[in-house]
């Protein structure tokens, strides 16, 4: 409105009007309690989902595990053949490690770095094993002998609820078993 202009009313009103209520003005100056509530409500609840879905469960993690330790144990045996040296797994509390047989020394830790000593993540265990259907003795340990045929052995690793076995057969067939330990989930074969 310019500064002499009638109003609404009929009268003429000198100077700048403002429509605004002085309450108003203030509201406006920035959020509200609620508003910034909300907001940060939200962004508690992305965090949450985002760190959930970036956390591994047990199984997932668990089965990475077997699947590396049926791996590792499928590479102990093959390069046992090729080499024509004896190759040993043995496993305690939460670490496990390969060994070499030398006729000059006997076992010798594997300071390589595939077959090297390694530590399980924390919770997770190697529960149980079995060495050619019979359970096995206090030390856990497989031998991958260069010359006749593969020994078939189990070894159940849990972690919380979750548990998979790992099974060698006779014909070197390495397996990781579901739940239960039947049926053929997956097989590494030379």
């Amino acid at each position: 409105m310019s500064p002499a202009s009638p109003s609404r009313t009929g009268r003429a009103v000198k100077g700048p009007v403002s429509i605004r209520h002085p309450v108003t003005r203030a509201i406006e100056r920035g959020f509200t309690l609620v508003e910034m509530l909300v907001v940060l409500l939200i962004m508690g609840l992305l965090v949450g989902l985002v760190s959930a879905s970036a956390q591994p469960d047990d199984r997932a993690v668990l089965r990475l595990e077997v699947d590396r330790l049926a791996q590792l144990m499928d590479l102990a045996a093959t390069e046992a053949h090729l080499t024509g040296k004896a190759i040993a797994w043995t496993a305690n509390g939460p670490a496990y490690r390969f060994w070499k047989f030398s006729e000059d020394l006997g076992w010798l830790p594997i300071v390589d770095d595939v077959l090297r000593a390694r530590t399980l993540p924390q919770g997770m265990t190697i529960s149980g094993m079995r060495v050619e259907n019979t359970r096995s003795p206090e030390q856990m340990r497989v031998e991958f002998t260069p010359y006749g045929p593969a020994i078939s052995f189990s070894i159940e690793m849990s972690l919380g609820n979750a548990r998979y076995t790992l099974a060698n057969s006779p014909i070197g067939d390495v397996r990781v078993l579901p739940e239960g330990g039947a049926g053929n989930e997956k097989s590494v074969r030379r």
